[in-house]
């Protein structure tokens, strides 16, 4: 067993002083700001959908409104192309429209637009709680990169993984109740009226989730950062065979 498998104390409440609880919050904002894609991230998300609602509503043409929904969509990841900048967001924007294109396209219902977002909402409410449930929280999964820790924290760090479990719920839960109120609405409303609330509900329960993750996070113990260790133990390892050279030029000068 290697020191990266070997468990640490439970460390779910550690004296930490009030700096260290600041490094811990900024540090967890700063991660979660990465995963998620802050403030830039929720306007890719919310944007082509807006668009889509707002063109749909005035003018009643779905292959209008489609078409200017993917249009800005492909439009937001040329940006960031341009910018250099990391493109998942943007990109996985651009297969939500399109998917959802597709499908009121198919059954010329503009109200399937909606439909696959709404399906990848509710799979991944369940995604969260069943992933949860056997014991290992996708939040967790998620954010598990970003603070360099991978999976220490399932075996080596109970207090974290306790906290990504905490988030991980509430995702799930939060996600759930967005599905309860849109399904029926799927069903009952038009589709401006579809289109609004869903719209009106992109960020709100969203930034619920982050909010808690962070709150979950911050007061949990420190990441256990892998790849610092990896690193001290290739260079231990580095060391110690020099040492035995070392000793081994000597054995060989003493002989001759």
């Amino acid at each position: 067993m290697t020191s990266l498998d070997k468990p640490t104390p439970d460390m779910d409440h550690p004296q930490r002083t009030d700096q260290q609880d600041a490094e811990a919050k900024a540090v967890t904002e700063a991660a979660l700001f990465e995963a998620f894609g802050g403030v830039r991230g929720m306007v890719e998300t919310v944007l082509p959908g807006l668009l889509f609602v707002t063109i749909f509503t005035i003018k009643k043409d779905l292959g209008t409104s489609a078409i200017a929904a993917l249009a800005v969509s492909l439009a937001l990841v040329v940006v960031r192309l341009i910018r250099k900048d990391t493109v998942k967001h943007a990109f996985s924007g651009v297969f939500g429209v399109a998917f959802g294109v597709v499908f009121a396209k198919m059954t010329g219902n503009a109200k399937d637009f909606y439909l696959p977002g709404m399906l990848y909402t509710l799979g991944l409410a369940v995604a969260y709680l069943g992933t949860t449930l056997a014991g290992v929280p996708l939040i967790g999964l998620i954010l598990g990169p970003v603070f360099k820790e991978n999976l220490s924290w399932r075996t080596r760090n109970p207090g974290r993984k306790k906290a990504y479990a905490k988030a991980s719920y509430a995702w799930g839960l939060i996600l759930l109740a967005k599905c309860a109120i849109l399904f029926p609405l799927y069903w009952w409303a038009d589709t401006t009226q579809l289109g609004w609330v869903l719209v009106s509900l992109k960020i709100p329960p969203f930034l619920l989730a982050v909010y808690l993750t962070w709150v979950f996070l911050a007061k949990a113990p420190p990441p256990i950062d892998v790849f610092a260790e990896m690193e001290a133990e290739e260079e231990a390892e580095k060391a110690r065979k020099a040492a035995q050279s070392a000793r081994a030029a000597e054995v060989r000068d003493y002989d001759a």
